[in-house]
C-alpha cells in the first residue's frame, strides 16, 4: 500500500492495568500519544508542564516529551519555520487529558485558581466534568474526569452528552481529598477532538473503516465511541467547514495513536483499508494511516 508516514510513537504506553478509567481499559481502543508542531518550544513546553502538569520525559534540541511518571503522553516538536495554523484550518479542536477521579480535577482547579490560570470554559456533560484552557499557539485542551459509568444515560442507542455549567464549589470540595503534586500515574489521553472538512467523509472513515460507534451527534459534530466509551474520538466543522487536509506543513496537532486492544482489532482495520482507497503502511505492531482531514494515525498493539 501507499505509505502513510506519522512520527508519532511515543516511549511507553500506559499499562491497561494502570488506566484509571475501567471502561477505557475494557474498550478495543484508546488514544496513545500525541504529536504537536509548535514555534515556541520552551513556551509551549512550560505550560504543559507548569499548567497542564505533565512532567518531563526526555527532550532534545527540537523535542520534548512530556506525560505521566508511567508513560509519555505528548511530543512537542519545534519547528519555528513551520506556517502557523489558522483556527479555521483542518486539525485539533483539542487534546482531553483524563484524570483518574472527580477529586484529582478537583485538586487540578485549586492548583490553577491558586496560580490564577486562566480558562477559556468550563462544562458538566452528565457523562464527565471538564475544564478547557489552550497552550500558547492556540492549541486546545481539555482536562476532565468521567462520571461513573452507571450513571450514563443511553436514549436510542446514544450516549447523552450535554453542555451545563460546572459545579466549581463541588469540584474543588472533592479535591481537598487528593494532593496536587503533578500528572497522576493513570491520567491519560481520554480522547481526541479533531477539525475536519466534511462530517461524512469523517464518519466514513472512523465509523465504517475503524469500526466505531457513533455515539452522539450534535450540531456540526459526530462523537465516536468504542466498548462503550463515551467517545475517544470527536471530530467537527463548527469552525473548519470545507478545510482542506493537512499537509504537514504548518504547526498544530501532526499525529495520534490509537492503541488497540489486540492484534485481531488491527486485522478487522487492515481489512477494511485493503478493500478501500484509504492508504496505509505497515509499521511496527501496527499500521500507519491519516485521516481525512490529514491527520497522522498509528494504530497499534499497547
Amino acid at each position: 500500500m501507499q505509505t502513510a508516514t506519522s512520527n508519532v510513537s511515543l516511549p511507553d504506553t500506559v499499562p491497561v492495568d494502570d488506566l484509571g478509567s475501567p471502561v477505557l481499559a475494557a474498550a478495543p481502543h484508546r488514544i496513545g500519544g500525541v504529536t504537536i508542531a509548535v514555534h515556541d518550544l520552551p513556551r509551549v513546553s512550560a505550560f504543559y508542564q507548569e499548567v497542564v502538569g505533565l512532567t518531563l520525559r526526555d527532550e532534545s534540541a527540537n523535542t520534548v516529551v512530556l506525560g505521566s511518571p508511567s508513560a509519555g503522553l505528548l511530543r512537542l516538536q519545534g519547528e519555528p519555520a513551520a506556517r502557523a495554523h489558522d483556527r479555521r484550518d483542518a486539525g485539533l479542536f483539542h487534546t482531553a487529558f483524563l484524570l483518574p477521579s472527580r477529586g484529582h480535577l478537583g485538586a487540578w482547579l485549586s492548583h490553577a485558581a491558586a496560580r490564577r490560570f486562566p480558562l477559556l470554559g468550563a462544562s458538566d456533560h452528565s457523562v464527565s466534568e471538564a475544564v478547557y484552557l489552550s497552550d500558547p499557539e492556540g492549541n486546545g485542551v481539555e482536562i476532565y474526569a468521567d462520571r461513573p459509568r452507571s450513571t450514563w444515560k443511553v436514549t436510542d442507542g446514544a450516549i447523552e452528552m450535554t453542555t451545563g455549567p460546572l459545579d466549581f464549589a463541588d469540584l474543588m470540595e472533592a479535591g481537598q481529598e487528593v494532593d496536587w503534586s503533578g500528572w497522576p500515574a493513570g491520567a491519560i489521553v481520554g480522547h481526541m477532538h479533531l477539525q475536519t472538512g466534511n462530517l461524512p467523509s469523517a464518519e466514513a472513515f472512523y465509523s465504517g473503516l475503524l469500526g466505531f460507534d457513533v455515539t452522539c451527534r450534535y450540531p456540526g459534530a459526530v462523537f465516536y465511541g468504542s466498548g462503550g466509551y463515551h467517545h475517544q474520538i470527536a471530530t467537527n466543522i463548527w469552525n473548519s467547514r470545507a478545510a482542506a487536509p493537512l499537509d504537514g506543513t504548518s504547526t498544530g496537532l501532526r499525529s495520534y495513536e490509537l492503541i488497540a486492544r489486540d492484534a485481531e482489532t488491527i486485522e478487522v482495520a487492515r481489512d477494511r483499508l485493503s478493500a478501500s482507497a484509504v492508504p496505509f503502511s505497515e509499521v511496527g505492531n501496527g499500521i500507519s494511516l491519516r485521516d481525512p482531514a490529514g491527520i497522522g494515525i498509528v494504530l497499534k498493539t499497547g
